[in-house]
Order: C-alpha cells, then sequence, then structure tokens
C-alpha cells in the first residue's frame, strides 16, 4: 500500500437489483477492509428490487451514515443507467464500479486505486485469467467485446469489464450525457483514450443467478449497435448497393437467357425467392432506420435515464443532515 492514498476519496458505485443475500455483507466487508486504507464512500442504487434489498440497504445507510449513500429508483432500468444514477452522486477523486455479488473480490480495489494513482490513465479495466459466469454470459461477453472492436473502435486487447475504475475527469464527462439510454463503456470510449487495464481475480457468485438475461444482452447490444456508432446504417447502405447489382447480374442473366432460347420457361420459383431476398433486406434496413428514429424521438422528448424515488446521502455529499429525500 502506498503511503499517501489516504489522501484520496474513493467512490465506490454499487447497482443492487434483488441482492438480499449479499449486499449486506460486501458493504460490511467493504468497510472494514477499505476504510481504514483510503477515505471511503459507497454509492448503493436500487434499481427497483423485487425483494427487500431498499429496506436492507436503508439499513446500511443508518449503519453507515458518514459514508453510504442510497439512490432507490422508481422502477427498473438496467445496470448501465443505475450506474449512472450512481456516477452523478460521487464525490471520490476516483470511483470504482463493482458488481453486488462478490465476483469483484474487495481486496482488489486498493490494488486498482495504486494503479491509476501512478499511472497516466483516466480509467483502468479488469480482467481475468478465468471468468466465472455462466456459458451464455461468457459467450455473451465476448460476443460485446469483438463487435465493440468494430463498432466502438476499442482497442483487441482490452476487455470491457464491469469492474474498473475511473478518474474525476472521466466521471465528470460521463454525466454531462443525458441521452436515455446510456452505455457506459461506449461512453468512456468516447471520453477518453487513457485507458489501462490490470489482471484481477474473479469469483464464482456466492449465491443466485446473474441478472443479465439473454434479453438483457440483447438490449445492451442494441444501445452499442444504435446509441454510439451510424455502422449499422453504413452496412444496410452497403447491403442495398450489392443487392442492387446483384439483381441487375441477374436481370442480365435472363434476358440473356431469353434471347439465346426463346422456349425456356419463366422461372417463378426464382422470381419469389428474389422478391423474398429484396423485401427481407429492405424491411431490415427501413427497420434499422426506424430504431434510430424511435430513439431519436424519446431523446427530444426527455425521456429520463432514471427516476430517483428516493435518495440517503453520506455525510460527504450532504454535511447537514446525511438524509434528502427525492
Amino acid at each position: 500500500m502506498n503511503s499517501n492514498i489516504n489522501e484520496y476519496l474513493l467512490s465506490i458505485v454499487i447497482p443492487v437489483y434483488n441482492s438480499t443475500d449479499t449486499i449486506g455483507r460486501l458493504v460490511d466487508e467493504l468497510v472494514k477492509i477499505l476504510q481504514v486504507q483510503i477515505n471511503l464512500e459507497v454509492i448503493l442504487v436500487n434499481d427497483d428490487s423485487k425483494d427487500a434489498s431498499e429496506d436492507l440497504c436503508i439499513q446500511l445507510h443508518n449503519k453507515y451514515p458518514e459514508i453510504l449513500s442510497l439512490i432507490s429508483l422508481s422502477r427498473n432500468v438496467g445496470e448501465h443507467n443505475a450506474v449512472m444514477a450512481g456516477l452523478n452522486y460521487v464525490n471520490g477523486d476516483f470511483t470504482v464500479i463493482m458488481d453486488d455479488d462478490f465476483q469483484n473480490p474487495i481486496s482488489e480495489v486498493i490494488k486498482l486505486v495504486n494503479y491509476i494513482k501512478d499511472s497516466n490513465y483516466d480509467v483502468v479495466y479488469t480482467y481475468y485469467e478465468k471468468k466465472n459466469h455462466a456459458f451464455y454470459r461468457n459467450l455473451g461477453s465476448d460476443f460485446n467485446n469483438r463487435v465493440a472492436n468494430v463498432m466502438l473502435r476499442k482497442p483487441k486487447d482490452l476487455y470491457l469489464s464491469s469492474f474498473k475504475i475511473l478518474n474525476r475527469f472521466t466521471v465528470n464527462e460521463i454525466i454531462k450525457y443525458t441521452d436515455p439510454f446510456p452505455y457506459i463503456d461506449g461512453l468512456i470510449l468516447r471520453v477518453t483514450s487513457k485507458i489501462g487495464k490490470i489482471k484481477v481475480e474473479h469469483h464464482a457468485r456466492l449465491t443466485g443467478q446473474s441478472g443479465y438475461t439473454f434479453r438483457k444482452l440483447i438490449k445492451l447490444w442494441s444501445n452499442m449497435f444504435v446509441n454510439f456508432s451510424i455502422l449499422p446504417l453504413r452496412i444496410s447502405v452497403i447491403l442495398g448497393h450489392i443487392f442492387a447489382l446483384f439483381g441487375f447480374l441477374f436481370g442480365l442473366k435472363t434476358v440473356i437467357e431469353k434471347i439465346l432460347n426463346p422456349d425456356i420457361p419463366q422461372g417463378y420459383s426464382t422470381i419469389i425467392v428474389v422478391v423474398a431476398i429484396f423485401a427481407g433486406i429492405q424491411l431490415i434496413s427501413i427497420g434499422m432506420v426506424g430504431e434510430y428514429l424511435g430513439r431519436l424521438f424519446l431523446s427530444q422528448n426527455k425521456q429520463p435515464q432514471y427516476t430517483v424515488r428516493k435518495k440517503l446521502l453520506n455525510r460527504i455529499g450532504n454535511p447537514q443532515s446525511g438524509v434528502s429525500l427525492a
């Protein structure tokens, strides 16, 4: 541990969803292990949990009023929107984003702080020798990273882990984004190129299952595709040109065959197949344009990223009372 690490305030943002089995123990261990090494604040963002997570988070705030804030959302908005909510309330010189399931080791947090403090990086991502996720989650993460290489021009050797640390500059720039579909990693790659990585351990979940369903992964990919790149539109244009050329050549071939052999029968099946292909391509392209226009409509109508029902702030953020109701 570096001797001057206690000069900094570290914020830890944790999105919470149906986490009654883990969040209490996680916060207790964060405070026990980290508070003696660095000035600490913890921001819990309850993403409209369906269990007793909010009540437990309120108890944790009452237990640690000096350092723990609770931001409770009025509806479930997903991890990235919940993280955005937390980032808007952090006070730290550095901010760590971590999950609520103990897969991100608490012992690695100080390692992250020392690494970013002693480097010239704005953001440091973690990566793992082995990821203890379910098979479909690992598959989805790998696909997400490969697509980000193209869509977001992400460095190929960078793994977009949810466990990462950001400096104050990066947080301030990210929270300027007010559109309704945030993608934290896309915003980071938009803000800075000073991005590092560090190897850490990755543990298996202590209990329960990941909240990342296949549907949520699809929604995450959609945010990446549509909100942070116009590449899908360019692909649609390229496909349009390719199939238009294909149609021209096929038509030319049909005319030549008819000239050379007037008795050749008309190809009804071929016509149906060609029409079906072109109709499918047109519908895909129109749907893609519609997705962009729909998101633009929602952005122009100021659909919020999240709505705060209740906030209980620590005394770092609210020195007078430590409590504020939305």
